[in-house]
């Protein structure tokens, strides 16, 4: 079939780098401003900070493990280390120096945080295997779904009407009961049931409903998805571009603890210069002398801002961050969108895409990226200082305040998501067209809008699946739990390994960091899955509308989407 070439080629330029410049200069300078004076922060904690707050660990009482008396002891045992976790938000604990509410000794052994099983090699194989075999198991899984979802209803159904039924001889009625906080009064009055019945009977109907008018569009979600696992396979290192992304995320947290740490400390001012250094044999006359804390050093230029330098930290590191989710995000885009958009497939693909959509949107796209990073990272400042008000005047609150509180908080939580969400589809669309962010934005939700009603049911099944995949995700971390249980208990050994289980302190913290650091692998893995079907179904509603299937605008789509739409390329005309 011969195909009008020009307009093959003007798409592929725009997926390309032909026709791209520079977008969202003002943010990209303002940003590289930003990091600029991050480093010039970061400086200035390693001048006038200690670096033994960074190199080892303190007890409570702000003695270092590893060096003078606790030379023997280099590490730190937490006595309750779940209130780490617990702790008050980013910005009060970057302020406070990172310290953990607990009390703190000197340890010993690290055991529990120094060995970690294969089983965080096994979640990588299961997921990049779970992965492509979705090829071809995609359809029987999402029917299986959306049936066993059918199947629950209809369970809940039969249930409540039985449950109906015997309370016939019931007299207990919502005015006989009133208003009261045991549940289970609710459960013996007959027309709780029947509000179930009738509810989980709507629920059912309309699911029937959707998926009798609705088919075809549940098979389109299903054919992208199969696409998407055809994109893994002809482009299997996007699989683990999550390594880079978890890369630049770990220099951003590590910066910003140093820095964070650094100044945190710096010049105490005590009647002695350090514990390690202080000896009461030099007071023969007074036995009961001590090296006594007085207060840090608030003296000179650098003491003085040390408030705003913290604040200037935490708001970097935040933009710093989002700025590397968002390269994930575009590179990953331009990866998937340079396969949807190559007309012969595999052959029409180009050459390391992965590395080309990286190095394209370095080149042309650092400031659209970092413009909508800062709309994110000024949402999330936001919600910091929320949660920062509502620690320090916790008490203080009264009913009228606590639920404003709440209110703002929940307000900005969705207007986080909601930036989350058209930050995801603006990055699609700089990846495809190369625009600014705005314009990109702006076109990413036109588009979704005018196929309202196919983005819903896409969204819908999309949902159901991304469930079904958290679900593989949690067996995926719990399996490598189970292994990580075995081996730290010593019921498992390894050839050449002896491991004690009474060397650990926590012996239930390596098992925890096992599990959820499988469920990070597999998550960073499906997340690469999650953008390809994302990029693809923007691709397929740009195909449908800019593409009639002549051979001056044929269609990019696979032939299994072109036959579910009932759609094909007309040959051209010969002679």
């Amino acid at each position: 079939m011969n195909y009008d070439l020009e307009w093959f080629c003007k798409v592929c330029a725009c997926v390309l780098c032909v026709c791209r410049s520079c977008t969202d200069i003002i943010c990209c300078v303002l940003f590289m401003l930003v990091i600029a004076g991050y480093i010039v922060v970061g400086i200035l904690a390693w001048l006038y900070g200690d670096p033994r707050h960074v190199l080892y660990p303190r007890n409570s009482t702000g003695m270092f493990c590893g060096i003078g008396q606790n030379k023997d002891k280099p590490n730190v045992m937490y006595f309750d280390i779940i209130k780490c976790a617990t702790a008050t938000n980013v910005m009060a604990a970057a302020l406070q120096g990172l310290q953990c509410p607990t009390t703190q000794v000197p340890d010993l052994y690290l055991n529990s945080f120094s060995i970690f099983p294969d089983g965080l090699v096994i979640a990588m194989v299961v997921s990049v295997l779970f992965l492509l075999l979705l090829r071809f198991t995609a359809p029987v899984l999402i029917w299986v779904l959306i049936i066993g979802v059918l199947a629950v209803g209809a369970f809940g159904i039969w249930y409540c009407y039985n449950e109906y039924i015997s309370l016939a001889t019931s007299t207990l009625t919502f005015n006989n009961v009133g208003f009261t906080t045991n549940v289970q009064v609710y459960l013996q009055v007959r027309d709780t049931w029947l509000a179930f019945l009738i509810i989980l009977s709507i629920v059912e109907a309309i699911l029937l409903l959707a998926l009798i008018f609705l088919r075809t569009r549940i098979f389109i979600a299903i054919a992208l998805i199969q696409e998407t696992s055809k994109a893994l396979g002809h482009m299997m290192s996007t699989l683990f571009y999550p390594i880079v992304t978890f890369v630049l995320l770990l220099v951003c947290v590590s910066y910003w603890g140093i820095t964070a740490l650094y100044p945190s400390h710096t010049n105490l001012m005590c009647l002695c210069f350090s514990p390690q250094m202080f000896n009461t044999t030099q007071y023969p006359t007074c036995p009961s002398a001590r090296c006594v804390f007085i207060n840090y050093n608030t003296e000179g230029l650098f003491q003085k801002n040390l408030f705003n330098l913290q604040i200037y930290n935490v708001i970097a590191f935040l933009w710093c961050v989002n700025f590397v989710i968002a390269l994930g995000h575009c590179t990953l885009a331009g990866a998937f969108a340079s396969y949807y958009w190559a007309f012969s497939k595999p052959a029409d693909i180009p050459t390391f895409p992965l590395i080309q959509s990286f190095m394209r949107a370095l080149r042309y796209h650092v400031g659209s990226l970092a413009f909508g990073a800062l709309i994110l990272t000024l949402v999330q400042i936001v919600r910091i200082i929320l949660e920062y008000l509502d620690h320090k005047f916790k008490e203080a609150q009264n009913p009228c305040t606590r639920f404003i509180m709440c209110c703002l908080k929940c307000c900005f939580y969705c207007l986080e998501k909601f930036i989350k969400f058209i930050n995801r589809n603006a990055y699609i669309m700089i990846a495809i067209y190369g625009k600014n962010f705005c314009v990109s934005a702006k076109n990413a939700f036109s588009l979704l809008m005018r196929n309202i009603i196919r983005d819903v049911e896409f969204r819908h099944t999309s949902d159901l699946w991304s469930f079904m995949c958290e679900l593989k995700l949690m067996t995926s971390g719990l399996f490598s739990g189970v292994l990580a249980f075995f081996f730290f208990s010593g019921r498992i050994q390894t050839p050449g390994t002896t491991f004690e289980t009474a060397a650990l302190n926590y012996y239930w913290m390596p098992i925890i960091t096992v599990v959820f650091g499988a469920y990070l692998i597999a998550h960073g893995f499906f997340s690469v899955y999650n953008m390809g079907v994302d990029t693809l179904f923007l691709c397929f509603l740009e195909d449908l509308e800019r593409n009639d299937g002549s051979p001056q605008k044929p269609y990019f789509m696979s032939k299994n989407l072109m036959k579910i739409l009932n759609k094909k390329n007309k040959p051209a005309k010969t002679g």
